[in-house]
This record gives structure tokens, C-alpha cells and sequence, in this order.
């Protein structure tokens, strides 16, 4: 089955059948705008009869109820449902009167019914009609449509929830044009092998999730992306369609096990290949077990199975087959097995009636293959939408239902009470399935969290379901233990995994724990679904509703995720993935996590292990609210106006400072690192205190202030790949993002979180993307006095070695000078000194790697997990970073630039100017650029461009003698090909900036003005040096004198044009509309740049990159 191509149809199908029952709408007089006379028995000069009068009125009070666009997208997906139910039957040869309704029988778009149309037996059906219509202009087209609308209503009386009776509404939006090459019926059978409609009704399930999609996307990628999502597009919001073998799952593990306790049947003679055999017990569980299994009251024919959110009935179809097995292995007839499976087995509820439909189809066609004659016989299968049952619209199968009503009474002659009727049955229909109890739950939950709930349903959970009132499937499972499972039954569900670990979700697992056993569980990891949820880990777990606490079987297959994800079905079958649990085990382990694989050395750690917390103070940091607003990448604020080392608020306060560092986590990196921002701490924070919404509440969180500018250990808060933990020196207000820990003696715990141990336990205690301050709390501490030293010695130098190598790059505060341009290394050439610098690196990063694995040896041996971990590490566990020859040239170039403009000077260390005064004592060896100007040109035009200025520093570096080696060697790392010169320029030209906005972060610290594509004038300022007058010098000092230059140019130019060859010409010619579209350009240019200049802007620094930046926007260039 390919499912792109299903896909793209279904895609492509809803957007069309939506144009074409609106274009049918229009023609009878109703669009978005109005309906016109109800009663109007003519529209646009048409003259209606009365059956389309009645239709055309129903159409309107359909609107006026449901409104216009809901009205013609339900049109929309009856025809699509239709459609597709017609050409699964035509395939699979149910069709009442075999006769093929889209195809003939080669399968080509040449529908058989046509060519029988004057034979057919067909209910209902007008030969005087048929042979009218063959003699009709149009008479195929006509022929066919009424020949489609009569076999949908000749299927009313098989499967009226499919088809509606003729004259209903639908009808007349039925879309013109169904025989045409490019509709959606010929798209469906041309496009969609026939072999994918054959038995399986798989197809109607990934149709559905695809012909929803664009409802999904609109929701969580579209301008509703954060906004609360209403009843009607809850179901689009949350359907998924779950994986084949997942349910397979599920099922066999659930209603295949109740099978086998109840009935002693053999399941490996039933096929079930994803049955996971029953771990070994303890013989008081045995004896527990034998009580609840007691066969003697156990009657098949009474045996309930649910899916309270079935969608296209998938997990519902696959019970169905697992049902047929158990019935014929009792010895049941299948024509019986099927009726008494559809009337007493089966139960489904959803809200969305598209679902609704085509489950009802799927269940339909399901018994029709077991029994041919199953759909004459007017049984209808035990589910239901809530249709016109407000409650049940907006909560659906969570709703509670206290006391179920007497069923409605049916009025002997039913005319203009007939659909008030069937809707209150419906209702009644609704209520009484979740009144009910069920041997079997299982379902695919909506996964929805509270933040998009709508007001009613955050309102009904709240009141409700209180304790899960965070995620929408934890509802969904809290209501089927709660409500719809029997005692001792089975409850199969498959969500994302976080209710496993995460502290939120910890009164939920205990509450299972207390009240379910475990029987099984498979653990998908990720990309078990497709699309966006796909990133997400999934599980699926059958419980059984009984208070005992049992050993179960755990299928673990998180690493075969990505490149790997197709193997993870495979994998579901080795031993070697198989873990055996005891669900009282996770009540040993803080939180209760459901870490089904942990072994008895981890446990005996849990026991024996002292908590962080009762260790380190882990305290939760600020949260300003508007990190925009109140923080800074330290590189955007002048230097004179922050203070890197106060030790307390006190000295904070008395430094009269306004910025300070703000420790706000980052990238993976161990020992140290991720010194990146400044955050506004004025006046103790008086800002940040102060900030309030519009009612006068705070916004922002003081977490903790009496640990602000304290040593600390420091994790990030999301962790997409290993543990990393760091040090931090005094001086920064950890932010709530940079998780914090204080305390004394930290050296040994740093060195215990930085090993594998740390990642290895909290992967239990936690393994989403987050660790939060209560997981890293209750991590256990072993201590070994007599490796203590050793520890700390390893630690110290581990933190040395990272800060090495974080301030060895120019985005670090404590940088110094460039590693290429250190003056303690004597060579000349860059290229030895690049070797050198290559040395260095790679001794740091050996000599890091090895103390990293010695810890890891001292601490695997400590917590005894000698079996479970292993102390060597590859290379890309370690986060110093090794020579990179490219970077570094890359590097060099923006130190360059940055002494051009006095930012950093040969003679001084770290930086020589960045806000103050501007001090040229500090510039002897090299003197920085006066205007803060540097032209970038496309040519040499002028000696003292970028170019011009970036060799002269080459020069004063490495010496006038080595000039052309170290350009060639510089040029050759950037772009093999070309002359140096040339090569250097077009990387100014071209790329320096993005390098620099993508170094930089963003919020670049030289900005490049900048005329357009055709590089008419492109000039550097410094942010830092940037004046008021600053403009008016760019535009007459520098882009006037450009403009010159582009004249003078032109001049020689169309002078030597006038003596030249014709190749010459040619070439000439090329560069003289060159210059002539960079003088329009430049023009252009010149008169923002004028306006702009005009004002005499001045800026703050303090506003940061973003705001400033915005300023300039027309004459900038963007940020990318």
C-alpha cells in the first residue's frame, strides 16, 4: 500500500469535494453570503421541482442550524465516505447486484453500470427514466448520476448509517462532472490500486487520517497553532491512525488473554504473533489468579469489548477477527459467531460522525465477509456518534453518566416526529454504552494537553477528572478504569509515554499501581507514528482491573528509533528486548516511575542511596516572563555597564550595575560552559519584580533569590541527548531553564553526576527531554570516601580543560585573543600555526575523554553496574571541541574584523572596546578603523575596503614576507578553486555575514548595510561604536564616493566598448549592465539612507540587537 499516494487523493479530494459542493450550492442560489427565499420554487432561471424544492430547503435549515462552511464540509465528507465504501464493495464483489458502480470489470474507468443500464435490477429504479436519459444532450452524464444516486439509495436498507434515503439533502450536492477525467472518483480509481481495496479495510482508516490532515495542520501549524481547539475540530486535532501490528498488540493481549485464562484456548494455535506469554508468578499471585480466572460464570455470548474513541474503527475491526477465532474454536457457527459478535461483542463511540461512518462501514464489511448474507438481515453494530447530543459533541466518552434514563418510546407512526425520535434513541444509545460495563477497554485515546482545551471541556475535566486534568488521554484512561471496566477486566491503551515519568502524572501511577495489575507493555520510543506526533514516545500497556501486584513482560524497544524505526516491529519479537517487571518495584523508586526495566542493582541503590535533596539545595531559577524584555546574549550590551563577579543581591545591588550574567542552560556541555546571557537585576530587579499584567498581578517569578550569585552545579532543562552537568562560578541568577544546585563540596557530586551513572538513573527517573528539580532530587547518592580525592582531582581538571576550550571562541566573555594569532606560538605561517593549535586540541580533548572514562570506572564499580554499563566513551560524548580547520580560518577572519574596528586590539587581552569611551592608547600594533566604516565591495575600487584592511592585518600578524602564503592558505581553506584575493572577497561578499549572524546568534554585533542583490553598496558598522552621525558619514563619505566610482567606471567602460572586439564587447557589455543595475540600486539606496540619516537617530544598547536592528530595517540586511 503506498501510502503518499493515498495521501495525496485524500488530501486532494476533501479540497475539491468542498469547491464542488459549494459550486452546487451556489447554483441553487446558496453561498457564503445568503440563502435567498426558502421557498423559492426558482433559482437563477431554473425552474425546481418538488422534490428539489424540499431538498433545497432542507440544504438552508441545515445551514441556518449548523452554518454554511460546517454544512458544505460535511457534504464534503458523505460523498467522500460514499465514494470510497462504493469502491470497496465493487472490489470485493458486495455489491447487492454485482454490477460495478466506478469500473467494468478490467478495472478501468468505464463504470459497468452504464453499459447495463437498461437491464439492471436495481430497487427503485425508472426504465422510462433510464431510457429518457440515454436519449438526453448530456445523456452519460445524466445516465450516470442518476444511476449513482439510485444504487447509494438501494443501499440505504443495508447500511443506512452509509447511505441515506433518497431525497435527503446530500443529494443535490452531489458534485456535476463525476465521469470527468480529473475527478475525484476518477482520481480514486486510477491512482489507488485496486489490490489495496481487497479484503483488508485498512485503507478506509489511513483515508480518513489523511482526508483530516489539512484540519490537523490547521490546528497546530496554522493561526490557530496556540489557540484552544473547539468540539468540531477536536477529533481532527486528535485522531491518529494506529500501526496494524500495534494493535495487533493490544487486542491479542487483552482480549486474546481473557480467551485463554477463560476458555483454556492455546494461543499460539489462534495465530496471535504479538501475545506475550504470562511472566512467571509468585505462587501466592498464582492462587490470587486462579480465584479471578474461575471459569464457571464466564459466557461468551456476554462478553464486551469497547474502543471509546475508535475513529475508523481499526482496533474494533481487528477484535472482530480475534472474536471469529475464539467463537469457532468453541465450536459456533460463523454465520452465528458474526450476528451475535456484532449485537453482543462489539461497542464503539467517537465523536466525529466522519469517524463514526466509516467505522460503522468497516464493522459492516467486516461481517459481510464472514457472512454473506449478514447485511439482509438489518442487524446494525453497537456504535455510536453523540449527533445532536450537545454534552456528548463536547466531551464525548469522558462524559459521566450518573443514572441512565428509560429508554425513549418509540411513537407508533412515526412522520414529523421520525428524527426527533432517532435522535433522542441515539442519544439514549450514547449514555447507555457508558453506563455500561466491559470485560475489554481498549482504545487510542486523543492526546490533547489542557492548554488547548476548549473553556467547556478544561471546565468539565477540572471538575471531573481532576487529578489527569493536564492530559486528555490520562482522562480517557482514569474514565475506562474508573467507569467502563469491569472488575478483573482488561484495559489496552497506546499514548505518548510521559504519564510513565513524569511528575505530574505520579497520583496516576500510583493509583494504577494500587488498582490494576500490569500485564504487558511495549515501549515504541519514537517514529512509531507518522507525521508531527511521531516525534513523540509512544507506549501501549494492558492492565487488568484487580489490586494485585504482579511480574508482567516489558518490550523495550526506545532505541530503534529513526534510521532505525523500521526495524522496530522485528525487534518486538528477541528475548533479548524482553525485561521481566514487578510492578511493586516501582513503588521503591521515588516518584513510582514505571521504569519496567531497571534491575536489582538499581534498586538496591534506590534503597541504600542517600537523595540529591537531602545533599544539594536544587532550587528552581527565575522566570522574568518576557525573557525579550529582560535578557541579553551578553555581546549586546556595552561592557561598562555589567558586573561578572558579585558573589551575593547585596553586592549585586551596591555594584550599581544594571545587566548580570543569567545562567539560562544551552547546548549539551559538561563541566563548563554556556556563559551566554545578561539579565536585567537593576536595582535588586526591580524591573523584573515590578512586572505586572494589566490587573495588577506579578508576571514574573523571584524563585529563590537567596541563591541568586552562588556557586552552583547546572544542568539544562531540555536534554535532547545525554546528561550533561556543569559548573557554575559565583556571580549568576540561574534562570528557570537552567536547572541549579547548591551546596558545599560540589566537585565530587559533579563528578558523579558527570558520568554515565547520572544519564543511566535519570533515564528512570525521567526520560523525556526535561529534568526537572524533583527528578534531579531524588537521584541516589553512593559515596566512596577512598575515591574521593581522586574525584575531585579529576573534576577540577575536567572543569579547567572546558573552560579552555569555551574561551578559546570569541563568543565567550573570558576570551582573549584568537588561538591562531596567540603570540606565544612563534611560527609564521598560519598553516603552522594551525598545527599547533590542532596539537593542543586534541591533547585537551584525549586527556578530558580519559578522565571522563576513569570516572565512569569509579562509579560503575561504586553503584556495582559493572553489567549494565560500560566505561568507555566515543568521541561525540565529549563536548570540548577538537580543531576544526574551516571554523577556525572562518574564526580568524571575524577576530580580523573585530580588531579592524577596535573591538579587540593586538595589544591588549580580551576586549579593547565595547561601549565607553574609546580609548586609541590601547592600539599600537594595529590600528582600528576611525570612521567605523568598511566598505565591502565586488571590486577593488578602494585600497582601504574590507579586503584592503583584512590583509594589512594579515600582514601585521604574520609578516610582510609570509603575505602570500598565509592569503593562499586562508583562501584555499575557504573555496579550493580561484585566486586568493578573489576567493577572500567573495567571501565577504557572500557569506562572512550569515557566518557572523549564525556565530553571533542571531543578534549580530556588526551590521551590514546593505543596498540590495546586485551589491550596489555594502558597508560594516561596529553596534558598539555607532554614533548619531553615523548614517550621514555612511551616505555622503561613503556611498556617494561609490557612486562616483560607478560613473567613472561606466565612462571607461563605453569609452573602450567603442574600440573593441566583438568578444570584448560582449564582455563589457556584461559588466556595464552590472554596473549600471548597482547605480540604480545604489541610488535607491542613497535615498533611505538619506531619510534616514535625517533623523539623527540615536541608539540604546540596552534595547538589544532585535529592537535596534529594527530601526534600519530598510537599509540592513535581514538577519538569517
Amino acid at each position: 500500500m503506498n501510502k503518499s499516494v493515498i495521501q495525496k487523493f485524500a488530501i486532494q479530494s476533501r479540497t475539491d469535494l468542498i469547491e464542488q459542493v459549494k459550486q452546487q450550492a451556489f447554483n441553487y442560489g446558496i453561498d457564503e453570503n445568503g440563502c435567498g427565499d426558502i421557498n423559492a420554487v426558482s433559482v437563477n432561471g431554473f425552474i425546481l421541482d418538488g422534490n428539489k424544492i424540499n431538498q433545497r430547503k432542507a440544504l438552508i435549515e441545515e445551514i441556518r442550524k449548523n452554518g454554511y462552511e460546517q454544512t458544505m464540509e460535511k457534504a464534503a465528507y458523505t460523498w467522500f465516505n460514499r465514494f470510497i465504501a462504493l469502491r470497496f464493495m465493487e472490489v470485493n464483489d458486495y455489491l447487492p447486484t454485482h454490477i460495478r458502480v466506478f469500473t467494468n470489470d478490467k478495472g478501468e474507468f468505464k463504470p459497468e453500470i452504464l453499459q447495463v443500464a437498461t437491464t439492471i435490477e436495481l430497487d427503485g429504479i425508472d426504465r422510462e427514466k433510464v431510457y429518457q436519459l440515454l436519449e438526453s444532450a448530456s445523456a452519460e452524464a445524466d445516465l450516470y448520476r442518476y444511476l449513482l444516486l439510485l444504487q447509494c439509495n438501494a443501499l440505504h436498507s443495508l447500511l443506512p448509517k452509509m447511505f441515506e434515503k433518497m431525497g435527503d439533502y446530500l443529494e443535490l450536492l452531489l458534485p456535476d462532472n463525476i465521469l470527468g477525467s480529473n475527478s475525484v472518483i476518477a482520481n480514486m480509481v486510477n491512482n489507488i490500486p485496486e489490490e489495496d481495496w481487497k479484503e483488508a479495510v485498512e485503507i478506509v482508516g489511513w483515508l480518513y487520517q489523511f482526508y483530516i490532515s489539512d484540519l490537523n495542520k490547521l490546528v497546530y501549524d496554522g493561526n490557530m497553532s496556540k489557540s484552544r481547539i473547539s468540539k468540531e475540530l477536536l477529533s481532527p486535532a486528535t485522531t491518529i491512525y494506529t500501526p496494524d501490528w500495534a494493535i495487533r498488540y493490544m487486542v491479542e493481549n487483552s482480549l486474546g488473554r481473557l480467551a485463554v485464562e477463560k476458555l483454556n484456548i492455546e494461543h499460539k494455535l489462534m495465530n496471535w504473533k504479538y501475545y506475550l506469554e504470562e511472566a512467571e508468578q509468585t505462587e501466592e499471585v498464582i492462587q490470587q489468579l486462579k480465584i479471578i480466572n474461575n471459569k464457571d460464570n464466564f459466557k461468551l455470548e456476554e462478553l464486551k469489548v469497547i474502543d471509546p474513541c475508535m475513529g475508523s474503527g481499526h482496533i474494533l475491526v481487528y477484535a472482530f477477527d480475534v472474536l471469529m477465532q475464539i467463537y469457532e474454536n468453541q465450536g459456533y457457527s460463523s454465520r452465528e459467531t458474526v450476528r451475535l459478535i456484532v449485537e453482543n461483542n462489539l461497542y464503539g463511540l467517537d465523536i466525529d460522525e466522519r469517524a463514526y461512518q466509516l467505522a460503522y462501514f468497516a464493522i459492516m464489511m467486516k461481517a459481510r465477509k464472514y457472512d454473506r448474507r449478514f447485511l439482509t438481515k438489518g442487524i446494525a453494530p453497537q456504535i455510536y456518534c453523540p449527533k445532536g447530543y450537545t454534552d456528548g459533541e463536547e466531551y464525548g466518552s469522558i462524559l459521566k453518566i450518573n443514572e441512565l434514563e428509560e429508554k425513549p418510546q418509540q411513537i407508533e407512526k412515526l412522520t414529523l416526529f421520525e428524527e426527533e425520535y432517532n435522535l433522542k434513541l441515539n442519544t439514549w444509545n450514547f449514555r447507555r454504552l457508558l453506563s455500561q460495563k466491559y470485560d475489554i477497554v481498549v482504545t487510542n485515546p486523543p492526546y490533547l494537553g489542557n492548554a488547548r482545551f476548549s473553556p467547556n471541556l478544561d471546565k468539565y475535566i477540572k471538575n471531573n477528572y481532576y487529578e489527569v486534568k493536564s492530559d486528555l488521554s490520562m482522562v480517557m484512561l482514569r474514565k475506562a478504569v474508573d467507569d467502563l471496566c469491569k472488575i478483573n477486566g482488561f484495559v489496552s491503551f497506546i499514548t505518548t509515554s510521559s504519564w510513565m515519568f513524569l511528575s505530574s502524572f505520579e497520583k496516576l501511577r500510583k493509583y494504577l499501581l494500587n488498582h490494576c495489575a500490569f500485564t504487558s507493555i511495549v515501549d515504541f520510543g519514537t517514529e512509531l507514528f507518522d507525521g508531527k506526533v511521531g516525534h513523540n514516545p509512544i507506549v501501549a500497556w494492558v492492565n487488568r482491573k484487580m489490586p494485585i501486584r504482579c511480574k508482567f513482560i516489558g518490550v523495550r524497544l526506545v532505541d530503534f528509533c529513526y534510521s532505525h524505526k523500521d526495524e522496530k516491529e522485528p525487534e518486538f519479537f528477541k528475548v533479548e528486548n524482553h525485561y521481566i517487571a514487578n510492578q511493586e518495584n516501582f513503588t521503591k523508586i521515588p516518584g513510582n516511575p514505571i521504569a519496567y526495566w531497571v534491575s536489582e542493582d538499581i534498586l538496591k541503590a534506590f534503597k541504600n542511596g542517600r537523595k540529591m535533596g537531602d545533599i544539594l539545595d536544587a532550587k528552581e531559577g527565575l522566570k522574568t516572563a518576557n525573557n525579550n524584555r529582560f535578557l541579553r546574549l551578553w555581546y549586546e550590551v556595552e561592557n561598562n555597564k555589567y558586573a561578572m563577579n558579585c558573589s551575593s543581591l547585596e553586592d549585586a545591588l551596591n555594584s550599581g550595575m544594571k545587566w548580570f550574567p543569567c545562567n539560562k542552560g544551552g547546548e549539551r556541555r559538561q563541566w563548563y560552559g554556556n556563559y551566554d546571557y545578561l539579565v536585567n537585576w537593576e536595582n535588586n530587579g526591580y524591573e523584573i519584580r515590578n512586572f505586572k499584567d494589566s490587573n495588577g498581578k506579578q508576571r514574573s517569578g523571584i524563585n529563590s533569590p537567596q541563591t541568586y550569585f552562588k556557586e552552583a552545579i547546572t544542568w539544562s532543562d531540555i536534554t535532547t541527548g545525554d546528561f550533561a552537568i556543569r559548573y557554575r562560578i559565583p556571580g549568576s541568577i540561574h534562570e528557570a531553564t537552567g536547572m541549579s544546585a547548591f551546596g558545599d563540596n560540589l566537585n565530587y557530586l559533579l563528578g558523579l553526576l558527570g558520568s554515565k551513572i547520572a544519564n543511566h538513573f535519570f533515564k528512570i527517573l525521567n526520560p523525556t527531554i526535561h529534568l526537572r528539580i524533583g527528578n534531579f532530587s531524588n537521584f541516589p547518592v553512593l559515596k566512596d570516601e577512598q575515591c574521593e580525592t581522586k574525584v575531585v582531582e579529576l573534576v577540577k581538571e575536567n572543569i579547567a580543560i572546558s573552560k579552555k576550550d569555551w574561551d578559546s571562541f570569541e563568543t565567550s566573555w573570558d576570551f582573549e585573543y584568537h588561538p591562531l594569532v596567540d603570540q606565544k606560538i612563534n611560527e609564521k605561517t598560519i598553516a603552522d600555526k594551525f598545527k599547533q593549535w590542532e596539537n593542543e586540541c586534541n591533547d585537551r580533548f584525549n586527556v578530558l575523554k580519559a578522565n571522563e572514562e576513569e570516572l565512569n570506572r569509579m562509579f560503575i564499580g561504586i553503584y556495582g553496574l559493572q553489567d549494565e554499563l560500560n566505561p568507555e566513551l566515543e568521541d561525540k560524548d565529549i563536548t570540548v571541541r577538537k580543531a576544526d580547520l574551516a571554523r577556525e580560518i572562518k574564526s580568524l577572519i571575524s577576530y580580523a574584523i573585530g580588531c579592524i574596528f577596535g573591538r579587540y586590539s593586538l595589544d591588549v587581552k580580551g576586549l579593547a572596546y565595547a561601549g565607553g569611551e574609546f580609548d586609541n592608547s590601547k592600539y599600537t600594533t594595529f590600528k582600528p578603523d576611525v570612521d567605523n566604516i568598511i566598505r565591502i565591495c565586488d571590486d577593488e575600487y578602494f585600497e582601504d575596503d574590507i579586503v584592503g584592511k583584512f590583509i594589512k592585518f594579515i600582514s601585521v600578524v604574520y609578516g610582510e614576507d609570509e603575505l602570500e602564503e598565509n592569503l593562499e592558505f586562508i583562501a584555499k581553506t575557504l573555496n579550493p578553486k580561484g585566486e586568493a584575493r578573489e576567493v577572500i572577497r567573495n567571501y565577504f561578499l557572500n557569506e562572512f555575514y550569515s557566518d557572523h549572524c549564525k556565530i553571533y546568534k542571531k543578534r549580530p554585533i556588526y551590521w551590514l548595510f546593505d543596498s540590495g542583490k546586485k551589491n550596489g553598496f555594502k558597508g560594516l558598522i561596529y553596534m558598539h561604536r555607532y554614533s548619531s552621525d553615523l548614517l550621514a558619514k555612511i551616505r555622503t563619505d561613503y556611498v556617494h564616493e561609490q557612486q562616483e566610482r560607478y560613473r567613472i567606471q561606466i565612462a571607461i567602460l563605453e569609452d573602450s566598448a567603442i574600440s573593441a572586439t566583438i568578444k570584448e564587447k560582449k564582455n563589457l557589455e556584461k559588466r556595464l549592465k552590472t554596473l549600471k543595475e548597482q547605480t540604480l540600486e545604489i541610488r535607491q539606496f542613497e535615498e533611505k539612507i538619506h531619510h534616514l540619516a535625517d533623523k539623527n537617530i540615536d541608539i540604546d544598547l540596552d534595547d538589544g540587537v532585535l529592537k535596534n536592528y529594527e530601526i534600519f530595517k530598510d537599509v540592513i540586511a535581514k538577519v538569517k
